[in-house]
């Protein structure tokens, strides 16, 4: 493991509260492996043997059924996955892969567990990861179930914009078919509702997503804190897409 890496890791809401001495444990016992892009991590329905921390590259976390396919999160450094699994000695329930060249901490589910069990501040730590996950889920949910296409698209633009401040252009944190699957469409469905979506108030130029008039697009998305967030203080990993990041 590379000396940079620890304090990074140290540094997630998820660890940082431990007692030290346990905090060394974990890592004694975790390794880092570098994985090219488009590998297959893990499987759903397998053990959970190891909580994954992505701390460089992409991991997309899917699940499959009846041939069918969705994106449910992507999760970039420095973000854990899977933890409710591993913590219930439980088998995934989604599968995981590289979207690019990739570094990831692989830490012993046994370890963890046991680790749970005897430091009070790190068991309080998962709770409250896991409590972010649960409520974000349930958000994504009834975004799902509550919001039309046109909707949902709507949101989470105008949610992005107002992550970074409420900018007027951004680039999308992730491509368009993630983001299609994410959101319960197909890429084509996706891409013929953004053309709907100019006129009220928002267009796309390639990866660009550029906000004409943030009232109408504010008057179709109905940003509600119940769906949207966020909650404060809060904090959720592997559990949606991740934000836009800040441009210089």
């Amino acid at each position: 493991m590379r000396p940079h890496e620890l304090p990074e890791i140290r540094h997630l809401p998820l660890f940082r509260d431990m007692q030290h001495v346990h905090f060394e444990t974990l890592m004694q016992g975790a390794y880092a492996q570098a994985f090219p892009a488009g590998l297959e991590l893990m499987r759903q329905g397998d053990p959970a043997d190891f909580l994954h921390v992505v701390v460089e590259g992409a991991v997309e976390l899917f699940a499959q059924w009846g041939g069918r396919e969705c994106t449910m999160a992507v999760v970039r450094p420095v973000g854990t996955f899977i933890l409710a699994a591993c913590i219930r000695d439980a088998p995934y329930l989604m599968s995981a892969r590289t979207l690019e060249r990739s570094r990831i901490i692989l830490v012993p589910s046994s370890d963890l567990r046991s680790v749970f069990r005897r430091d009070t501040e790190f068991a309080v730590s998962v709770i409250h990861e896991l409590a972010g996950c649960y409520r974000s889920v349930v958000r994504h949910a009834k975004g799902l179930k509550l919001r039309t296409s046109r909707e949902r698209i709507a949101s989470y633009l105008l949610r992005q914009s107002a992550l970074v401040g409420n900018v007027a252009s951004y680039t999308l944190p992730v491509e368009k078919r993630l983001l299609a699957s994410y959101l319960g469409m197909t890429p084509e469905n996706l891409s013929r509702t953004l053309k709907t979506l100019e006129a009220d108030g928002v267009k796309l130029d390639g990866m660009r997503v550029i906000i004409t008039d943030r009232k109408k697009l504010t008057a179709l998305a109905q940003p509600d804190r119940l769906i949207d967030g966020p909650d404060i203080d809060g904090h959720s990993s592997g559990a949606s897409l991740p934000p836009v990041r800040t441009e210089d």
